[in-house]
């Protein structure tokens, strides 16, 4: 993967950015500021990294591409980067689910005037819907992702009512992905599939574990996720 050539996972991410400032949080790189630019995606960008090494070779191949004044890369530990900008869109990927929900959480008073939020967690996007529930951000798209055999979801948001999009079974929707429902793909098949496994092999262990807290809390939420997928499957 380069600047010309990014991964499926970060193009597809690309594809949902509006307006014409995008912050990047937690760059790398800056393979996706400097695709965009290049490609009239946006005007300008922010490039945003926690990290000297990783904001060094960010810089570095800003300057190669002589986009200096179009890019700005920025030291800050998540959103604190967008403190005195004016940004459309955020764009956080490739982080746990957690590590997003808690960059949004800790940074939230930042994206008062956001329009958009791109989100792609390597694992746990029920976390951030979560969050954008309870924050007043609606989803507008899911999508998931295959890419050297991971399966990555991509979450679009923007303010606005949050129930719109849910229904009744609120806590299913949440941890499957509303929008993914209504379009169980086979990309959506396989990562089910997957998932039904490892919690086959969970609850397995947790059966033969001779002391473990909260047995039988833990046992119904596996049953009741595995009947999710069992639901949705078929």
């Amino acid at each position: 993967m380069n600047e010309q050539n990014l991964s499926i996972r970060l193009h597809t991410v690309g594809g949902y950015v509006i307006g014409d400032t995008v912050a990047d949080i937690g760059t790398d790189h800056a393979y996706l500021p400097v695709f965009l630019v290049q490609n009239q995606k946006c005007k300008t960008a922010i490039a945003g990294e926690v990290n000297e090494g990783p904001l060094s070779s960010a810089r570095s191949l800003i300057n190669k591409h002589e986009l200096s004044s179009k890019i700005t890369a920025k030291l800050g530990s998540g959103l604190e980067v967008l403190e005195g900008e004016n940004v459309d869109t955020v764009v956080i990927a490739g982080m746990g689910g957690p590590l997003i929900t808690s960059i949004l959480d800790e940074g939230k008073q930042q994206l008062v005037n956001v329009k958009r939020l791109v989100l792609q967690p390597n694992v746990a996007a029920n976390h951030i819907r979560k969050w954008l529930y309870q924050h007043q951000w609606s989803l507008i798209a899911e999508e998931m992702v295959e890419e050297d055999e991971h399966i990555y979801e991509i979450i679009v948001a923007e303010p606005g009512k949050p129930s719109a999009m849910y229904s009744d079974n609120l806590e299913k929707e949440l941890w499957m992905g509303p929008c993914l429902l209504k379009n169980k793909n086979s990309t959506f098949q396989k990562k089910w599939i997957r998932e039904e496994l490892k919690l086959e092999h969970v609850r397995s262990q947790i059966q033969q574990a001779k002391k473990e807290t909260n047995k039988e809390e833990k046992m119904n939420e596996i049953s009741k996720r595995l009947q999710w997928i069992k639901e949705e499957l078929s």
